[in-house]
């Protein structure tokens, strides 16, 4: 089955969510430590994360999961962890943990199923998605058996 991805009409542009100078120190740490990636792709990467983290809290029980250059963007963010314990309370209301999935677990319904589902709920929340930084899905979750009211979640 395949689902269309409409965008809404007044889609946010997601860097909008993060402090201009969290955003530098983001895309500072992900062009150091990916010297492939360039500084304007850097700081469109912390944009899709932020609009990954604050979608995933407000999509509890759905099984979302960033993309590989996005994640790259969620793991230099959480390396920051007074930034990034801040923007979670700000934007989503509590922290949204990263739990990495094991190598035999599956995405459910699949990691097409996973990536429609997590677009959808990116644009559903309002924020704009750039479609070339989800060509595929990483291994990670918003939380323990991807659920954002999973009991687990606090245990990470």
């Amino acid at each position: 089955m395949t689902v269309t991805l409409e965008r809404p009409m007044s889609a946010t542009d997601p860097i909008t969510l993060v402090d201009p100078e969290v955003t530098d120190r983001l895309a500072h740490r992900i062009t150091a430590e990916h010297p492939e990636i360039t500084e304007a792709t850097a700081r469109r990467i912390v944009g899709q994360a932020a609009a990954f983290i604050a979608a995933s809290g407000q999509q509890p029980g759905q099984s979302l999961a960033p993309s590989k250059l996005v994640d790259y963007g969620w793991h230099a963010f959480i390396l920051h962890t007074v930034d990034y314990a801040r923007f979670c309370e700000q934007v989503v209301g509590h922290f949204v943990h990263h739990v990495p999935t094991a190598e035999d677990d599956e995405m459910p319904g699949g990691v097409q199923a996973t990536r429609e589902r997590t677009l959808a709920a990116i644009m559903a929340a309002g924020y704009a998605v750039d479609d070339k930084l989800w060509p595929d899905m990483a291994d990670c979750s918003q939380c323990h058996a991807g659920c954002t009211d999973s009991p687990n979640s606090g245990k990470q």
